[in-house]
């Protein structure tokens, strides 16, 4: 793709984009009584307009029905979930059967670590990034101390090299290999929410399998943003959130992925609750686990409705786009950005912007390291009507989604913040 930047040129793409219209199906935030140009979808995506009907059939069928609305109404609550993992499973490229949206995604993290990270006096180490998001720390950290282990021994961070920001896959496998037998957990993101890198995830998964290490990925940057194939990669769990690219509201219910070669072993030690029991007999009210010989069975209680059908609302707009079209276009609009950041640096006397994230790896986000001013570069794109998002010390994330984000919305942003710091490097000379 030849890239220009002019308005023609993002109006004449919009103008091609078979995806275009799926942006009236959302809210677009206002800023001084106009729509913003919002690139925080990797913090909160936007709201479906689809998504307060889908809470108020629960709500009405709650109304007329009351507890029969478990059996009764527009869409059963006792089987409300099952619309869920077949939409999900094109997303992250799994078998319906290995995916259960239930929890929270620490939540769900801690259940699954409870079932595959299962510390011995010789294989005990956990293998992650360095800087991983606090959520993903703190679970490690305690969950070293649950079992009596000092983190400092157990917790193996993987850095980038000196000089540079992303994690060169080479040395994910070297350190891998180089803790051998000791490691009992591999988890890594997917996509490292500073840096917007990709992970490799079947190159990992490989490499962790290699040495009898399980392998897991928090997915919370990744899902709904780029390709996923966790079951052909033969990654062992994931656990995700579904408030970023899936737009499922603020506090959305979580997800996870369990491979069917586990998920059906029903002597895996796990965190058991009523609704992860087995379906025929669960109303029996018996003593004695016997675990759903799915995903399902990592469950714990009844799921809920309301959470569930924003999320329903979001994937049924995913269902129709399709992920692979998603994707292709998310190329072409993060490919757009670049060429205007660039262009932004060239014409600038001194580098201004220096861009961390990988080029060409298909990720909605684009992270700037911003090394002059980048605060009040970032407070002018507010005062304009750009919703982007910092990153201390000074890096500035944007995210354009394909689903409701222009190419014109991306000019207009290039052509803000090149104002912005052609206004800062004029204020230093007067």
């Amino acid at each position: 793709m030849t890239y220009s930047n002019t308005e023609a040129f993002a109006k004449d793409m919009d103008l091609q984009d078979p995806l275009h219209h799926f942006r009236q199906r959302f809210y677009i935030p206002l800023v001084n009584g106009k729509e913003c140009i919002y690139f925080t979808g990797n913090s909160l995506g936007l709201q479906p307009k689809s998504a307060q009907e889908k809470v108020l059939d629960i709500m009405e069928d709650w109304a007329n029905y009351g507890v029969e609305g478990h059996f009764h109404g527009r869409a059963p609550w006792i089987s409300y979930h099952d619309q869920l993992p077949p939409k999900l499973s094109k997303i992250i490229g799994a078998l319906p059967e290995e995916i259960v949206i239930m929890n929270f995604l620490t939540v769900n993290l801690h259940l699954l670590l409870s079932t595959f990270y299962r510390p011995a006096k010789q294989r005990f180490k956990i293998i992650c990034e360095a800087k991983a998001f606090p959520s993903d720390q703190y679970a490690f950290e305690s969950q070293a101390r649950q079992h009596g282990l000092d983190p400092q021994d157990v917790i193996i961070e993987v850095s980038p090299r000196k000089g540079e920001y992303i994690i060169r896959t080479e040395d994910i496998i070297n350190t891998i290999n180089q803790h051998g037998e000791s490691v009992s957990i591999v988890l890594f993101s997917g996509v490292n929410y500073y840096s917007g890198e990709i992970f490799n995830m079947q190159a990992i998964t490989k490499a962790a399998h290699h040495v009898g290490a399980y392998c897991g990925f928090d997915l919370a940057h990744a899902i709904g943003n780029v390709e996923l194939k966790l079951h052909e990669w033969n990654v062992d769990f994931a656990v995700w959130c579904n408030y970023k690219y899936l737009n499922a509201g603020p506090g959305a219910i979580g997800g996870a992925y369990i491979n069917n070669k586990h998920s059906a072993d029903k002597s895996l030690h796990r965190l058991a609750g009523w609704w992860g029991h087995d379906k025929e007999s669960r109303f029996k009210m018996d003593k004695g686990f016997n675990a759903i010989p799915t995903a399902e069975g990592w469950q714990l209680s009844t799921p809920p409705g309301i959470l569930m059908s924003l999320l329903v609302a979001s994937l049924e707009i995913f269902d129709e786009a399709g992920m692979e079209n998603l994707i292709r276009k998310s190329k072409l609009l993060t490919g757009f950005l670049y060429h205007i950041l660039e262009e932004i640096n060239n014409e600038s006397n001194e580098k201004i912007i220096d861009i961390i994230t990988p080029k060409n790896e298909g990720g909605c986000q684009v992270s700037m390291l911003m090394l002059k001013n980048g605060k009040v570069i970032f407070d002018d794109l507010i005062k304009h009507g750009v919703l982007a998002d910092w990153r201390e010390p000074n890096v500035i994330r944007v995210s354009p989604v394909p689903l409701y984000n222009t190419f014109e919305d991306i000019y207009k942003f290039g052509a803000i913040i090149k104002e912005s710091i052609r206004k800062d490097l004029k204020d230093k000379d007067v």
